[in-house]
């Protein structure tokens, strides 16, 4: 009898363990940035396949790769990198390969994200959103400013208003090398001296006001903090239809030097929880329709190219979608890895420290 109980009793818990398993199947853990995901399209997800999404967020690169080393590989089931970490994430092992046989939808990416950003074939990475981050500035302070980084850069151009630069460092290193004539992508060794010394002279002038990001450079150009910094285009665009008034005078260029482009992509951590829904939802954002809604709602532009046509005028055209002339100076972010990354870490924490 009392090997029967004990019998039944691994019975009714095998039975519970079993059910508590499946329960957590029924969920999606998503990584992703902040105020970058139309909640109904988490809701459609979540009817289609009866699952529960757990959003968690992050509000920088390198706070996602730190979460990720802590343990985050095994408890997110997509995480959205932008384009120069994804060589990176492949490298390291943090991410797995993307089932294609399970995301028919990737047919429908542009073919500009393809390759080689993203590695050849979009094994590891499906492009989320893209977008641009270019100079904003008041244009009642800068009425003649011209079409370049020397808003930030040229003490002649703005001697006595304050700016602030962007905290990511390939961001601001690579602008400082555009602004050089090196190119925004440069990864020659002495470019990248030449830039830093020039980003430690700028941090010395008296109107720098500090490293900031995207969003928050905005939010002080709104109440006159600063006159002139770094932000998205998408972002810019969002605030500008949210608070017209208070952004009536703020403009969003691409400088004739160059500017970054970007692409933010979906990933699968490499011991995800749950890689059957997480390559499900995948094909769900890329779906046309969906792919629409998420960029309507984002203010960014699409890499789906089948989602072209159910897209907001607006992000067909300028500052979302650029003109052929400011696409030509647009570059992605060099990925960097081995040597080469510590030393332009060296040479990033020395502007920093300066």
């Amino acid at each position: 009898m009392i090997i029967n109980k004990l019998r039944f009793a691994v019975a009714i818990g095998s039975i519970l363990l079993a059910g508590a398993t499946q329960a957590e199947e029924k969920k999606l853990y998503l990584f992703n940035w902040t105020q970058y995901m139309d909640p109904e399209i988490i809701t459609a997800f979540e009817e289609k396949y009866d699952v529960e999404v757990v959003e968690s967020y992050y509000n920088s690169q390198p706070e996602m790769l730190a979460k990720l080393n802590a343990g985050g590989v095994s408890q997110y089931d997509i995480i959205i990198p932008s384009s120069y970490y994804v060589p990176r994430l492949i490298e390291t092992g943090l991410v797995q390969k993307i089932d294609k046989a399970k995301v028919p939808n990737l047919a429908n990416v542009a073919e500009q994200f393809r390759d080689p950003v993203l590695g050849a074939g979009l094994d590891y990475a499906a492009p989320y959103q893209w977008g641009v981050t270019g100079l904003v500035y008041n244009a009642s302070t800068f009425k003649d400013a011209p079409k370049s980084w020397s808003v930030l850069f040229d003490p002649a151009v703005n001697d006595a208003y304050p700016f602030g630069l962007m905290t990511g460092g390939q961001v601001s290193m690579g602008i400082a090398c555009a602004y050089l004539g090196h190119g925004y992508d440069c990864t020659d060794l002495d470019d990248w001296r030449e830039a830093a010394k020039l980003l430690i002279e700028t941090k010395h002038r008296g109107n720098f006001s500090g490293f900031s990001d995207g969003t928050p450079a905005l939010q002080q150009l709104a109440r006159k903090v600063t006159h002139a910094g770094l932000s998205f285009n998408g972002d810019y665009l969002f605030y500008l239809d949210e608070n017209p008034e208070s952004f009536s005078d703020i403009k969003f260029v691409i400088p004739d030097e160059g500017a970054e482009k970007w692409v933010d992509s979906m990933m699968i951590p490499a011991k995800a929880p749950h890689p059957e829904l997480a390559n499900a939802f995948i094909n769900f954002i890329l779906d046309a329709k969906v792919g629409a809604q998420l960029s309507n709602y984002n203010y960014y532009a699409s890499p789906n190219a089948a989602a072209t046509p159910y897209l907001d005028e607006v992000l067909t055209q300028p500052p979302i979608q650029p003109s052929e002339d400011d696409m030509a100076r647009l570059r992605f972010s060099p990925s960097l890895s081995g040597k080469q990354l510590q030393i332009f870490q060296q040479l990033w924490s020395e502007v920093q420290a300066r």
